[in-house]
């Protein structure tokens, strides 16, 4: 029937309305076979590789489980019930009003993890498959329409031949698969290519690294910053900004979130994060307290111009991240996971109870266009330039993304443009000299943090990771700075200003930066990885 690969928000949202629809239609159900309805997720279980903020707007959720649940029944951390948002100098703070696009009011705190177990959980319970510790190799295509996926081996060395409990990957045939996979996703990608989807601008990424605290006091509000440590001219491409979320009475989360676009090849999330608590306003709120998990994730943010052209081809369905939708100024994407979700699931089971062939062309023309008419996409219209806008810096930027605020995306009159993370060329202004020492008390290391994010990744499993072994020294600097589980390390010189990469593949947390950088990560063993439980 219907294989789903990835068992995040848009996935698990597509599999629990398949449930309910087939529920509501046996015969259908009962011509697709046993398992009409799997997911395929390459964690530990649904939410192990999930990470966001995260602020999540509840329509989409109320929808897919209308007249089933209700929020008091979804795991969350309560309602927005107030915010601040403050630009940060070195040594000052100015609280500012809200911007329009960041107001949150409605909407509820959330741990993305352990909303992705739940709705494992309810997708398990609407009788679907849900396959964890399995990794999505290649996608099945043949006669122009996809088939299914391959995944990979487990019980692989280093060198590729079988070592211990070795068991080989299987193919996995389905009439619809729908591409699930989040940020980054490597079957995504191959599929982009292989039907010409890419869309008018080319896609971008940010990097978030995100810590949760067991504090004393609780946080009774929602925090955003702009500014420090960030640098605002325009050279330095430094674009991004951190949120503290209340996690209940006696945890908070934190995290600092910054484009990939950066051109000094000292630039590091994960240090960024670590001088931002140095600042009195995050010092006040992190006292005496204690840190519990780690995680690091890259974001999609190309926006409206970056979709891709279609949604679908034949056989395949595009959701959630895996279509780009993202909303980089109101920092929401949850939702409109789990609204693409729902509308993919509604197509295929169209599809499938009319008994026509999904390889038809066209067959799925009716997802994309109840998705670009949905609220959706009509949202990213609206902010369509904003993410681009700060490429001219962060007053210009700011100018610009106001004036778009208030005509709702009528000006500028004209389009703004944007270029790959990887081709921004490379500068040194010896950033790396402002960041903290690690103390193991507020400030922290990356290896130290790596081992909080409860990563299982075997020492001597194939490497994951393509990356040009002689690079550039800008280069392989900036792989290194920019690396939040520190995989990357220089060796020796290989002349002419080149020199060797090192790579420490069973340190990676698969956050997706070097994908955006130059390099390209493939899905690893199944089952490896970070295992989160609190991001």
């Amino acid at each position: 029937g219907v294989l789903i690969v990835g068992a995040g928000p848009a996935g698990l949202a597509c599999a629990i309305r398949l449930g309910q629809l087939l529920e509501s239609s046996p015969e259908t159900a009962e011509r697709l076979g046993e398992v009409p309805v799997a997911v395929v997720e390459k964690g530990k279980g649904p939410g192990s590789h999930l990470l966001s903020g995260a602020v999540m707007d509840p329509r989409a959720i109320r929808r897919l489980f209308r007249d089933r649940l209700t929020m008091r029944d979804v795991p969350n951390y309560g309602p927005v019930h107030g915010e601040a948002v403050y630009l940060l100098s070195r040594g000052s703070t100015i609280r500012i009003p809200p911007p329009p696009t960041m107001r949150n009011h409605g909407n509820y705190v959330v741990s993305v993890s352990q909303l992705g177990r739940f709705l494992g959980e309810q997708a398990e319970a609407a009788g679907v498959a849900v396959l964890p510790e399995t990794d999505a190799q290649k996608l099945l295509v043949a006669d122009g329409r996809v088939h299914g996926i391959r995944t990979g081996d487990k019980g692989l060395g280093r060198d590729g031949r079988p070592v211990g409990a070795y068991e080989p990957g299987s193919d996995i045939a389905a009439r619809v698969t729908v591409l699930a996979e989040g940020t980054q996703g490597h079957l995504t990608g191959a599929a982009i290519e292989r039907f010409g989807l890419e869309g008018d601008e080319p896609q971008i990424w940010a990097l978030g690294v995100k810590e949760v605290w067991k504090v004393p006091r609780p946080l009774r509000h929602i925090v955003h910053t702009m500014g420090w440590p960030l640098r605002k001219r325009a050279k330095y491409g430094e674009f991004g900004g951190s949120f503290i979320y209340p996690m209940g009475d006696d945890r908070v989360s934190l995290g600092f979130v910054a484009g990939l676009e950066s051109r000094d090849v000292e630039f590091s999330v994960h240090d960024v994060l670590q001088e931002l608590k140095t600042h009195k306003l995050v010092r006040k709120i992190l006292r005496d307290g204690e840190r519990i998990a780690w995680g690091a994730k890259t974001i999609t943010e190309g926006g409206y111009h970056a979709l891709p052209k279609r949604f679908h081809a034949p056989g395949l369905l595009l959701a959630g991240e895996s279509a780009g939708l993202v909303n980089v100024p109101t920092l929401k994407g949850i939702h409109y996971a789990v609204e693409s979700g729902i509308m993919a699931a509604e197509a295929a089971f169209r599809s499938l109870q009319r008994g026509e062939s999904p390889a038809r062309v066209g067959a799925f023309d009716s997802y994309d266009a109840e998705l670009r008419s949905s609220y959706v996409v009509k949202d990213l219209y609206e902010v369509r330039n904003m993410r681009q806008a700060f490429d001219k810096g962060f007053f210009l930027g700011g100018a610009l993304a106001s004036s778009m605020t208030v005509t709702k995306g009528k000006l500028p009159p004209f389009e703004l443009h944007t270029e790959p993370n990887a081709a921004r060329s490379l500068i040194r202004s010896g950033r790396a000299k402002r960041y903290p020492k690690p103390d193991g008390k507020l400030t922290f290391d990356k290896l130290s943090s790596v081992f909080l994010s409860g990563n299982r990744t075997r020492d001597d499993q194939p490497n994951h990771i393509r990356i040009q072994r002689t690079v550039p020294k800008d280069l392989a600097d900036a792989w290194v700075h920019m690396c939040p589980a520190q995989v990357y390390e220089v060796g020796g010189d290989a002349g002419n200003g080149l020199v060797h990469v090192e790579i420490n593949p069973s340190t990676c947390v698969q956050c997706g930066a070097i994908s955006a950088k130059g390099g390209r990560l493939t899905p690893p063993e199944g089952g490896s990885g970070p295992e989160y439980t609190l991001t």
